[in-house]
């Protein structure tokens, strides 16, 4: 008799136990936020090519990049990073200005490069964008082009002695969006 009686205690027992209520909001406090990786800019110009330019200023060119300002992207990022590199085996001492422009074609941000000639080391630098970093994010939301402009500070005739001489500048970027 006992057992009768205890065994169906047990069991409605265990079953209450192991119901717990259905939380349908929790989608309301889900978060996600990936990181996505992109290159920006590659740009690679051989040594011969720099002797062939007269003057000083060798390459200046403006490059329509909306891929910071399609809605898919500023209306979702947080914060982010933008990577620069510069590897220089030529002859040529250079400045490397990058400018980040509106569609206005008003200057939002600048980074200066001191390029020394080779033998160097790679030119490398990280630049923040967001909240708490010093550059604000509204920078990458608003910019629709990219100046990349290069000055030649020596001669037009130096040759480097290294194998297959040339300038190669990098840039690409990685940046948080909230996604939910």
């Amino acid at each position: 008799m006992k057992n009768k009686i205890l065994l169906p205690a047990i069991i409605l027992l265990a079953l209450y136990s192991c119901i717990e209520r259905q939380n349908f909001d929790q989608y309301d406090d889900l978060e996600i936020i990936p990181t996505v990786e992109a290159s920006i800019l590659y740009i690679e110009s051989p040594e011969r090519l720099l002797n062939e330019i007269p003057g000083q200023d060798f390459y200046s060119q403006d490059f329509n990049f909306d891929g910071f300002s399609a809605d898919a992207f500023s209306d979702r990022v947080l914060d982010g990073f933008i990577f620069y590199e510069i590897e220089n085996t030529t002859s040529k001492e250079m400045e490397a200005t990058v400018e980040f422009l509106d569609e206005g074609g008003n200057t939002l941000d600048t980074q200066y490069f001191h390029i020394d000639p080779a033998p160097t080391p790679l030119v490398q630098l990280q630049v923040a964008y967001g909240t708490g970093t010093g550059r604000s994010i509204e920078i990458i939301k608003n910019t629709s082009s990219i100046k990349l402009s290069v000055l030649n500070l020596g001669d037009n005739s130096s040759v480097s002695n290294l194998p297959d001489p040339k300038i190669i500048f990098r840039s690409s970027g990685k940046f948080r969006l909230r996604l939910k």
